[in-house]
């Protein structure tokens, strides 16, 4: 399970970090929104954990901006501002739960337990848009009802669109899921791709897939 630690105090960061890592998540500690925004845009999380009063900005903007963005991963927010309207406007923004600081550690670790046994236990294995069916389970793809022939690079880059409808996905991001550190950031081998799904999925006046310029991709 990975788990984002968002905090710009050194010694609360790594204790966090630390703490955390004894209970077997894997970590990772961003100081700032920049870098949090930057962690999220590479990979998931299971759960963050959220403080609002960053160098850089307002931890409330950073979720707002994510949640009406399409990320739907499970926020705790961490903060000193413990009054009743603070946690009305942190969990309207769209957290998921809200623990004041000062806190204690095992009410901190039993709330990012809950909030890893909520997402595990909604983590789809079937995602359908616009007529587009793909299982994880028996690694099928239909199109209106009908079954499509993918390669497995193919049915790869699928997956990532169809597990984030709606995103904006930079092509450095796709590119590094699908070819690790094999891919040539100089190549145009994702374009190819992108042309070799459009082409089995699209249809004239038909759009799936939206290129954001100078960005990557977008499945609408």
């Amino acid at each position: 399970m990975k788990i984002l630690v968002i905090e710009d105090q050194e010694r609360l960061g790594r204790f966090l970090q630390q703490s955390l890592s004894e209970c077997s998540y894997t970590v990772s500690w961003a100081r700032n929104c920049a870098d949090a925004s930057d962690a999220l845009a590479e990979t998931g999380y299971d759960a963050i954990v959220l403080d609002l009063g960053l160098p850089d900005g307002d931890g409330l903007d950073l979720l707002r901006r994510w949640r009406s963005s399409g990320f739907k991963e499970p926020v705790l927010i961490l903060s000193a501002r413990d009054g009743v309207q603070d946690r009305v406007k942190g969990l309207d923004i769209g957290a998921d739960d809200y623990l004041p600081k000062p806190f204690s550690l095992e009410e901190l670790l039993a709330r990012v337990r809950s909030l890893v046994r909520r997402q595990s236990s909604v983590k789809q294995v079937v995602f359908e848009h616009a007529g587009i069916r793909l299982d994880l389970l028996s690694h099928t793809v239909q199109m209106n009802g009908r079954s499509v022939d993918l390669t497995s690079r193919e049915y790869a880059l699928l997956e990532i669109f169809m597990q984030n409808q709606g995103r904006i996905l930079p092509r450095t991001l796709i590119s590094e899921k699908i070819w690790s550190s094999h891919y040539d950031v100089d190549t145009n081998l994702l374009d190819v791709y992108m042309s070799r799904l459009r082409s089995k999925l699209e249809s004239p006046g038909r759009q799936l897939f939206k290129t954001v310029r100078g960005v990557g991709y977008q499945l609408v």
